[in-house]
Parts: structure tokens; sequence; C-alpha cells
């Protein structure tokens, strides 16, 4: 039986590499390429709203540093700012 999905104050709650790794396990076990490319997409201005305004670039200009960063999407400051993303994935339906 499917895991039962929490509400937004629930997720709320949770550790931001938890919800990284629910959204990315969902995302994959739903095979929602759709939201994986969106986290891909989302990394960049991430880095930008911490500050990080040369990486954001960077990432911007080279697509595979953003698979780079996908592996750590859940770790640090970058996972903080991605911390919305995980919420509304989760807590939202969604169809691939």
């Amino acid at each position: 039986m499917a895991e039962v999905t929490p509400d937004g104050e629930e997720l709320d709650d949770l550790p931001t590499k938890e919800l990284y790794e629910r959204a990315t396990g969902l995302a994959r076990e739903r095979r929602d390429v759709g939201f994986l490319w969106d986290l891909l997409r989302a990394i960049p201005a991430a880095a930008a709203a911490t500050g990080e305004v040369g990486r954001a670039e960077f990432d911007l200009l080279h697509g595979l540093s953003l698979l780079e960063e996908f592996t750590h999407a859940g770790e640090g400051d970058l996972a903080e700012a991605l911390r919305p993303f995980y919420i509304d994935y989760l807590a939202g339906p969604r169809t691939p």
C-alpha cells in the first residue's frame, strides 16, 4: 500500500534532507522525469537565492554541472532554498 502523503504542515516539520529524499524518491517511483527536470531548472535560482550568483551563472551555462548539483540538492544552503519546491511536490497531486 502506498504511503499517505502528509499535509503541508507535517512536511514543514521535516528536515530538508528528508524532503529531498522523499521528493526525489517519489519522482523516481512515479517515473516523473518532469519533476526531476524542474528540479534541475530550479537549482540555479536556488543557488542565486543563497548568494552564490557566480555558481548560478555557471550552472546556467554548464548543464552537466546541474547533474552534479542535483546529487547535492538535498544538502546545505542549496537544499534550504529548495525546501518549498520539495514541499509543493510532496503535498500536491501531480500527473507525470
